[in-house]
Formats: C-alpha cells, sequence, structure tokens
C-alpha cells in the first residue's frame, strides 16, 4: 500500500521490495508455469511495483529510463543531482 507522505527514500526501499518479488516470481514461474499461487503472487507484486514506479515518477521525476523522455535536443538524463546527492 502506497501511503501519501512516504518519502522518496521509503517509495525506492518499497519498489526495490516489490521488484525482487517480481523477479523472483517469474524464475519460479518459469519452472511452474501453471501454479496458480505463483501467477497471483506475481500479478500482485507486478501491480504493487508499476503502482511504486508511476508515484515515484509523478513526485520525484523518472526512475529508470523506461520513463524517461528527452524534451528538448540535449541528453539530460545525467544533469540533475545523482540519487544520493538529493536531499529528502
Amino acid at each position: 500500500m502506497i501511503k501519501e507522505n512516504m518519502s522518496r527514500q521509503e517509495l525506492m526501499r518499497q519498489l526495490q521490495i516489490a521488484s525482487f518479488a517480481v523477479h523472483e516470481a517469474n524464475l519460479f514461474l518459469d519452472t511452474h508455469p501453471t501454479n496458480k499461487e505463483g501467477i497471483a503472487y506475481f500479478n500482485k507484486y507486478n501491480k504493487l511495483k508499476e503502482e511504486l514506479t508511476e508515484e515515484l515518477t509523478e513526485r520525484f521525476g523518472p526512475v529508470n529510463l523506461n520513463q524517461y523522455e528527452v524534451t528538448g535536443e540535449t541528453w539530460d538524463w545525467v544533469a540533475g543531482p545523482w540519487p544520493w546527492e538529493r536531499e529528502e
């Protein structure tokens, strides 16, 4: 569940957790493709991952290159502060 008052750091941590769960479920389903619980688990965490990515992108900008769009003639993906340089 995403809380409106979560900090960028908290949202990123939840995204990492959801991403890990999706990846592990993917590996499990590669060898157990008809496992209903595995499919439900994958769908749950994949949806959460999408929601967290959307929330982070809305509030703090692109999380990864999938959400990034070049708006001018300059590649400015690295122009802003690096994640460890940002202040909360």
